[in-house]
């Protein structure tokens, strides 16, 4: 009887469409994947071309002074890009994977991006994770909605129910035909991404098959509480179109909507006009007094005095200083960012929706922790830069006592750590109360 009904399940047209549409977008979202990979490559190769050009043309044009080529010069910080952000794009899109910092001041740089389209934006990528995350649950809607009440209003639910010993267990494991085919359908897609994005067989693979088959248990658990309760058609199918309207649309906006309201950051600004002022007070004070900041900052350095006239010791401690002034707004932004990420994965913890996309982009590292983590690594990077150059400038040495062939662009990776208990604990936790509760009132009604 199984073996009938799945094939019934099978041949009809409208299954058979929706597989074709679903195994054909969720191809097309892993060759977007594959196109912004391949961007990203393309980035690090034209930066890393760009970087020994830019060394070489600069150090030939400025050969006289290394203050004025160092004011100049940039080194580049790049943002390694995971194979698994094929899968989810996240925030890579619109966060820059590469910095190219000068050793002036550090919060004027710090948040240079590019410029991007706006509608493309407003569109968002046709990634794998909104692929999962958005058509896998309305396919779960579209094949289990009817899978009791079809039977009902097509006249066919008697005779099952009086060949089957127990009608809750045939509805179910028809039920069950359904959401294999489906499950089945991510498996596949899985299996192709990996050799189309070059993904490597390792716990972070694993995490992401993990938690996309977990989220489409939880929607399979929670369409088969809503069909539990024997109503219509057109009952079931909306009540389910609600659910998803609220956990993919709703509750992500007034969530984000939230955190913006909770954690502003109205310290953006205020960073940039403190570094600016900072900077630019040093021209009307005593050089005695703007030296004195920087001296306390680097007391390695306080050896070279107070310069006699506005020459490059000064304008690169003016800098400093600028960055010093600005400090505590960009310490107070950086907590709040931190924050508002630390809010985001705790809410997340309620809507698997937004659990699992929150989820992939961290194991994508293309989420907002990633992003912060560039940048701490960003203002190590212009620090060390700075601490390397500050003694040749500051003693006016010869431009050829420094080795610039050696100048390389730097990556940076950040650690993949799968918290596995984060990862799947909300989502099972989802699965196991839709169960219960199906089972408790499946008790009441399949009779």
């Amino acid at each position: 009887m199984l073996l009938l009904a799945f094939k019934n399940f099978i041949r009809s047209r409208s299954v058979l469409l929706g597989i074709v549409f679903l195994l054909l977008t969720g191809v097309i979202s892993l060759l977007i994947g594959r196109q912004f990979l391949d961007r990203q490559h393309q980035h690090l190769r034209d930066v890393q071309a760009w970087q020994q050009e830019h060394v070489q043309r600069n150090v030939a044009f400025h050969d006289k002074e290394i203050g004025l080529l160092l004011y100049y010069l940039r080194f580049s910080l790049v943002n390694e890009t995971h194979p698994l952000n094929g899968l989810s794009i996240g925030q890579r899109d619109v966060t820059p994977s590469v910095k190219s910092l000068n050793i002036r001041n550090l919060e004027a740089q710090q948040y240079d991006t590019d410029l991007y389209n706006p509608t493309n934006l407003l569109l968002g990528n046709l990634d794998f994770s909104f692929v999962l995350i958005y058509l896998f649950p309305l396919m779960i809607i579209a094949f289990t909605y009817n899978t009791l009440s079809g039977e009902k209003e097509q006249g066919t639910w008697s005779l099952l129910s009086l060949q089957a010993g127990k009608p809750g267990k045939l509805i179910l494991q028809l039920f069950a035909l359904r959401g294999a085919v489906l499950l089945a359908l991510f498996i596949v897609l899985v299996a192709l991404a990996i050799p189309i994005l070059g993904l490597p067989l390792d716990r972070g693979l694993l995490a992401v098959v993990t938690v996309g088959i977990l989220y489409l248990l939880f929607w399979l658990s929670a369409s088969w509480w809503i069909l539990s309760w024997q109503k219509s058609s057109p009952v079931n199918a909306i009540s389910l179109l609600a659910l998803w309207v609220l956990l993919t649309m709703v509750s992500p906006a007034m969530i984000n909507n939230f955190l913006i309201n909770r954690y502003p950051t109205p310290e953006a600004l205020e960073t940039a006009v403190e570094q600016r002022r900072g900077y630019h007070d040093k021209w009307d004070q005593d050089q005695v007094l703007a030296m004195k900041p920087f001296y306390k900052h680097y007391p390695q350095f306080a050896h070279y005095g107070v310069p006699k006239d506005r020459g490059w010791l000064w304008y690169f401690a003016a800098q400093q200083m600028g960055d010093d002034e600005a400090k505590a707004s960009s310490d107070l932004l950086r907590k709040k960012l931190h924050s508002r990420e630390q809010a985001g994965q705790a809410i997340a913890w309620f809507i698997p929706s937004l659990h699992v996309q929150w989820q992939l982009n961290g194991l994508a590292q293309a989420g907002l922790g990633n992003y912060l983590q560039y940048l701490d690594r960003a203002a190590i990077f212009h620090e060390a830069n700075r601490l390397h150059y500050y003694p040749a400038i500051f003693e006016g040495r010869a431009v050829s006592s420094e080795d610039w062939k050696a100048i390389q662009v730097t990556r940076f990776t950040a650690p993949q750590y799968v918290d596995w208990l984060r990862l799947t604990l909300p989502l099972v936790l989802s699965v196991v109360l839709l169960s219960l509760l199906s089972t408790f009132n499946g008790r009441k009604q399949f009779q």
